[in-house]
């Protein structure tokens, strides 16, 4: 367990100077969508208030939430999150098993009732009695209820959490569902995606700790300033979806430089996601720029909706974008077409009315000299 006491605390231990600890409250403030006013209250809170304990319950997952969760790179260490919280209990990163880290959950709940933050990773189930996922003995509805009674707030960590993923895609056996369907009496914050962005939890945290409440929420129950975009109007590719130019094969001349991955698979335009802002790996890339369709994994339903992978929708579910995407290459061509035949008649009308001021067989030589005398003519 880490050693409690607030986040400076540890940045100070650490030789972390205080221009990259202000640097880092400012780039958080900014994360979260907050004005510079904003900054110093970030300073003051994680400054002063402890770092907070955190439970992290493994339900029904992959654990790729989890890969994910540990490699946060923004904004400003690769093990920020463990820094900036106590984590006092996850499965598959402690050290201790059975009875001792029960009993080091227990303490926690115990000792901290009402202040730590409860992280789930992976949805919970219904079927025969919750059964299909058991943990020391208990139900993972049992444990979820368990921990969830004493917490401040409940963070649903990934698309199994949220909207049960794979899971729960039809038929969906084990009756997989979202963590908000079981825990009823505490805030959740849900934080989609297959796996999400990890710096989604370390602004959360920061703006609980320095606010005292959850940050602002979408009509979904999302973080707003990382779930109120689709990942379509920042995409690095929205040029050639505007210009009409798709990949329509992965060994194409579009796929090598670089054209819109709609016809593909995309569904870039119907997720609602930072990927395309935050990116992965230190700011590296997200799966479209590496040249891969987004799979809208941080939208409900999004496994059954989304398959098969590399089938595009039919309608672009947004008037202000276009209708069917096999139109749209058309009609920019047709725009271009028309502005091409345009151009040709001016030209050829310019040259028409050239020739008609001019005598057959004059050439331009002698025309010139014609201006040139007539205008001397005037002149004089």
């Amino acid at each position: 367990m880490l050693k409690k006491g607030s986040y400076y605390d540890w940045a100070r231990q650490k030789g972390i100077s205080r221009r990259d600890f202000l640097r880092f409250c400012a780039m958080t403030a900014a994360m979260l969508g907050l004005d510079a006013t904003a900054v110093p209250r970030i300073v003051e809170a994680l400054e002063n208030k402890s770092r907070p304990p955190v439970i992290y319950l493994n339900l029904q997952e992959c654990t790729c939430c989890g890969e994910s969760f540990i490699r946060s790179a923004h904004p400003l260490f690769s093990d920020l999150i463990f820094n900036m919280i106590s984590l006092d209990y996850m499965e598959t990163l402690q050290a201790a098993a059975g009875t001792q880290a029960e009993s080091v959950r227990l303490k926690t709940m115990q000792e901290h009732y009402g202040e730590y933050i409860l992280v789930v990773e992976g949805s919970a189930t219904l079927a025969e009695g919750g059964i299909y996922c058991t943990i020391g003995g208990m139900t993972a509805n049992q444990l979820l209820k368990e921990c969830a009674d004493g917490a401040a707030a409940v963070i649903a960590y990934g698309s199994c959490a949220t909207n049960a993923c794979v899971q729960g895609a039809h038929p969906n056996p084990t009756q997989a569902v979202p963590i908000r369907r079981i825990v009823k009496n505490k805030p959740v914050i849900d934080v989609p995606g297959c796996p999400p962005i990890a710096e989604v939890i370390t602004g959360t945290i920061v703006h609980y700790l320095t606010f005292g409440k959850i940050p602002e929420l979408t009509s979904l129950g999302r973080p707003k300033a990382f779930y109120s975009k689709r990942v379509h109007d920042g995409c690095t590719r929205r040029a050639f979806f505007d210009a009409g130019q798709f990949v329509e094969r992965f060994d194409d001349k579009g796929a090598r430089k670089g054209w819109c991955l709609y016809k593909v698979g995309c569904k870039g335009p119907v997720a609602y996601n930072a990927c395309a802002v935050t990116e992965w790996n230190d700011g590296v890339s997200f799966p479209v720029k590496s040249g891969h369709p987004c799979m809208a994994c941080s939208e409900n339903n999004w496994y059954d909706s989304s398959t098969p992978f590399y089938t595009h929708l039919a309608e672009i579910p947004n008037e202000a974008i276009g209708g069917n995407p096999d139109h749209i290459g058309l009609a920019a061509l047709g725009v271009a077409g028309l502005g091409v035949v345009a151009h040709g008649g001016i030209t050829a009308a310019a040259r028409g009315h050239v020739k008609t001021n001019h005598p057959a067989g004059s050439t331009d030589t002698e025309q010139k000299r014609q201006v040139t005398k007539k205008t001397n003519h005037k002149e004089d």
